[in-house]
């Protein structure tokens, strides 16, 4: 557990009065011995006033401070206190500076970072999201910077010293400054179709427009529209394959999706009388956790839930008024460009005007062991130039280049909202990620309203790479925000969404074609729908079931497909026919179905033509080859053929599965194929993994069900729910909450993966609001003063 220690100011330096270390240590004794300070005194230099910092048993920091400056810097020194190492790599990834601690491997990796980020206007870029953001991130990276100092002050008998995840990679963290706030590599993965754009190219050059537009799940159905006289030739997602956001692993060489749930539910539905509102957030399941939870309090702020580490405020979670969650809305920020280069000179571009010359400038990589680069960053008038031929080159333009674009600081006036007037008055200011934001309210109003930066698009889709030279597909503006989705106390007493297509029917603007399939948020509104039909009051244990609810509606489908192919009876038929579509840890027909699932996506996609399509082919594109077979994929009796499909997959998953799980179906467990690793960024270093990574658990669901599991090729789960939020506005201290695996990201900490067990078992802690509730509950009090 973490030391408890008192600690005073000497000079500039902070003194730890501890006993004496012994040299060597074993790793794991030396991750206990740099712990931060968590409860006793400490004089933090940059602070105005006291301010109070509260842990609970679950390892939540309530922080307490007289005014909004030390509220800041103290979020910033706290988080710092248990993430400093993965803050560090979030922001090198947002710099471009992987290279200088990974080595060669990182560098095309830093020049994408690079070309990504944001070069426009900074007073815009505070204001967008506050009028007082600079101020707010200038306080939490002053923050940051404070407990660095403690961390890396020279003498022997101050600080710590540094957190073990940086002695074992060999570097020291650096100062933060506000714009490393500003990440825009962050933003990427969730602002549009790039990838989705190269491999329409891709499928038209290799099936042709009609057969591409068949295989896709667009919604609306819409037909792919190539510009006139084009050439995909070539094309392909694999060309931006170092184009990662910097909240995916970061591994250090040795020498994936994403989703959520949520819904708000009326009081007149609800045993409390007042609406309830539920949130679970699905990116990368990993340690430390992509999640921090934190409570702030000073003037003006009394808010809790969660946020990413490396950013101030709250990004999903509940104040004094309001309550809010959110998913992915799925709008297409991002649009690729095919520019034609001059063969005389491939710096010139062609444009409706002539020639003109790329922007290029020249930077330097440090790299680790190695000496330096020198790159070229070469942009057009559309952006970055992302990958080049000597003929063609594609430049990217996507709403990161604008004001108010770095993921999640929309929260900042989120945060103080106090009615739907205000938080309708926030989302003009949310534009990156595009969410789905549901909201709920202690005056009992409930509503929803999808947000974001959305480009408009007056003549195309956005589904395909464009040619830049006439100026033909030039953006119009951007949508109206109050023209984007959003409803205010439904008639239905609830709203739920899942990433699936919200845009209503006959939507007069091209923002999105391709959406989650509707499947979880069918199976929310089932439940939530027959818990209100049947006359009973939904209460916080129903929504804490339906978070963790594995029941498969497209297992449900399909075992009915089964069933009306009349099946002779075999081990195989009769166990699937019996299945009540559970996904359980515990279920062995449920680890048959996956296999089956395997198996059915790639027959149909061979069958299709687009065997590579078949891993990342929606689940929801092969059930609707299934329940409508057409005579061109299953033969002139296209149902017979269909079921013939279905049966031999069927007997061909059986035998998978026995050499997966032996011969004995009653053995079987769909939990022996479905597990969870929690790997940490360092394990590929030497004695790294045992202290670090944790698991392997067994796991329930998949990325289908509400508890979604989604999974790679092995059935190992990647992501999910690492966060969950069930808000009770009738009492804000009966809300609940988990994380995994823990608060704190030091291995030596006893917030490390306290928190592992109760998520793996669906459980909850209470998100403690109160001041009262707050001080029964504190485990651990840190008392900063300033100097």
């Amino acid at each position: 557990m973490h030391r408890r220690i008192s600690v005073f100011l000497v000079g500039c330096f902070f003194v730890v009065v501890s006993g004496a270390q012994e040299a060597p240590k074993a790793v794991d004794v030396r991750a206990l011995d740099v712990l931060s300070p968590i409860h006793g005194n400490l004089v933090v230099p940059g602070l105005r006033k006291q301010v109070s910092v509260l842990r609970d048993r679950w390892g939540i920091a309530h922080i307490y401070a007289k005014n909004q400056h030390d509220l800041f810097f103290a979020q910033g020194f706290v988080v710092a206190q248990d993430r400093l190492f993965q803050m560090e790599m979030w922001k090198r990834a947002g710099q471009g500076r992987l290279a200088e601690v990974l080595g060669p491997s990182a560098v095309q990796r830093d020049i994408n970072a690079r070309l990504l980020r944001y070069r426009g206007d900074m007073k815009a870029e505070y204001e967008s999201y506050s009028p007082d953001a600079e101020a707010i991130l200038s306080a939490f990276t002053d923050g940051i910077n404070a407990e660095i100092r403690s961390l890396t002050a020279k003498t022997k008998k101050t600080g710590p010293g540094l957190p073990i995840e940086f002695q074992l990679a060999g570097f020291a963290p650096e100062p933060w400054k506000p714009q490393d706030c500003l990440n825009r590599m962050a933003a990427f993965s969730v602002t549009g179709n790039a990838f989705s754009e190269l491999r329409d190219a891709e499928l038209i050059a290799k099936l042709g427009v009609e057969k591409a537009s068949a295989v896709l799940s667009l919604d609306p159905k819409v037909k792919l529209d190539p510009a006139a006289g084009v050439d995909f030739g070539g094309l392909t997602p694999s060309l931006l394959k170092n184009l990662i956001g910097s909240d995916a692993r970061i591994e250090f060489p040795s020498d994936g999706k994403q989703g959520s749930n949520d819904w708000t539910i009326s009081g007149r539905l609800t045993s409390t009388g007042k609406p309830i509102l539920a949130n679970d957030p699905h990116r990368v399941v990993a340690v430390p956790s992509l999640r921090y939870i934190v409570h702030l309090v000073a003037p003006g702020w009394d808010v809790i839930g969660a946020g990413e580490p490396g950013l101030p405020g709250i990004a999903v979670g509940h104040n004094q008024h309001i309550a809010w969650g959110f998913t992915i809305f799925g709008l297409d920020q991002q649009d690729l460009y095919i520019e034609d280069l001059n063969p005389q000179d491939p710096l010139q571009y062609k444009t409706a005007n002539g020639w003109a010359r790329m922007q290029v400038e020249h930077e330097s990589i440090a790299i680790k062991g190695k000496p330096p680069v020198e790159v070229d960053l070469k942009f057009t008038r559309h952006g970055p130039v992302l990958w080049e031929d000597g003929k063609r080159a594609l430049a990217l333009r996507w709403v990161g280049a604008e004001p108010g674009t770095a993921g999640y600081l929309g929260s900042l006036a989120v945060d103080r909202a106090t009615n739907w007037n205000e938080f309708e008055d926030a989302m003009k200011r949310w534009k990156v990620p595009s969410e789905n934001i549901v909201y709920a309210d202690i005056d009992g109003n409930i509503g929803e309203h999808s947000t974001g930066l959305t480009p408009l698009r007056r003549n195309w889709t956005g589904l395909l790479p464009v040619p830049g030279a006439a100026g033909e597909y030039e953006w119009s503006g951007y949508v109206p925000n109050s023209e984007l989705p959003h409803s205010f106390n439904p008639s239905s007493g609830f709203v739920a969404t899942a990433n699936h297509k919200m845009i209503p029917e006959n939507y007069p603007y091209n923002v999105g074609f391709e959406w989650a399939p509707p499947d979880r948020v069918h199976r929310i509104e089932e439940v939530v729908s027959g818990i209100r039909d049947s006359g009973k009051k939904i209460t916080l244990e129903d929504m804490e079931k339906l978070q963790t609810d594995v029941v498969s509606l497209p297992a449900r489908q399909l075992v009915n497909l089964l069933k009306e192919s009349s099946p002779n009876p075999t081990p195989a038929t009769q166990m699937m026919q019996g299945w009540d579509a559970t996904l359980s840890r515990e279920s062995g027909v449920a680890a048959l179905y996956e296999v089956w699932l395997k198996e059915l996506r790639k027959v149909i996609a061979e069958k299709e033509g687009v065997a590579s399509l078949q891993d990342d082919w929606e689940l929801e594109n092969v059930l609707e080859f299934l329940s409508d077979p057409s005579p061109q994929v299953f033969g002139t009796d296209a149902v017979a053929g269909r079921n013939e499909v279905l049966l031999q997959t069927l007997e061909s998953a059986w035998k998978q599965t026995e050499q997966l799980l032996g011969t004995d179906p009653q053995k079987w467990s769909w939990g022996r194929l479905h597990t969870i690793k929690f790997l940490h960024s360092l394990d590929r270093l030497p004695d790294a993994a045992a202290l670090l990574d944790l698991g392997p658990l067994s796991r329930p669901g998949d990325g289908d069900t509400v508890n979604a599991t989604w999974a790679d090729k092995k059935f190992e789960q990647e992501g999910g729910g690492s966060y969950r939020e069930i808000l009770d506005t009738g009492d804000w201290d009966h809300s609940l909450a988990v994380n995994t695996p823990g608060q704190s990201g030091q291995p030596g900490s006893s917030h490390y993966s306290d928190l592992l067990p109760l998520w793996d078992k669906g459980e909850y802690f209470p998100l403690h609001y109160s001041r009262k509730a707050v001080e029964m509950n504190a485990r651990d009090r840190l008392m900063l003063a300033p100097n």
